[in-house]
């Protein structure tokens, strides 16, 4: 049963660091972009919005997860600190991407301040990146400490 909570929360955590990855890397190209070419270019996050389904997973797994590892105590903290970093990208999220969200009506409609805005909205996927990456290594060290350690206990 722990095995299948580990990939699930594995899996779930991953499939976090591929939207906040996209938008990291593609950083650069689009704080080149002119406001009208930027404009144009949010429109491919369109449904994006799914991918909350996967960010809700995560913190239900990797808390359950954190849950079943109490046991070893460093598995469990490496398991929360992931938990931690996720709820850190939510409180990016809600903070200062969400609000450039509602501002533009999703970018379809150009803000006033338009390069403070962006730089609001892209700085934010940057450090939420940062964070889900974090959280991605947190747990997979966890449920390898924890996989060593009742290895080494069998020994």
């Amino acid at each position: 049963m722990l095995f299948g909570l580990q990939i699930a929360a594995i899996t779930s955590v991953a499939l976090c660091v591929i939207p906040t990855g996209a938008h990291f890397f593609e950083r650069a190209n689009k704080m080149a972009l002119s406001p009208a070419e930027y404009m144009i270019v949010q429109h491919i996050y369109a449904g994006w919005a799914y991918f909350g389904i996967a960010v809700v997973l995560a913190l239900l797994t990797t808390l359950a997860h954190a849950i079943a590892v109490r046991r070893n105590r460093i598995a469990a903290v490496l398991s929360f600190a992931s938990f931690v970093m996720l709820m850190g990208t939510q409180a990016i999220f809600w903070t200062w991407t969400y609000p450039m969200n509602v501002a533009t009506q999703n970018w379809t409609k150009m803000p006033a301040a338009f390069e403070a805005a962006r730089r609001q909205w892209e700085d934010s996927h940057a450090v939420a990146a940062g964070l889900a990456f974090a959280a991605l290594l947190l747990l997979a060290a966890s449920a390898l400490v924890h996989s060593s350690k009742k290895c080494a206990a069998r020994k």
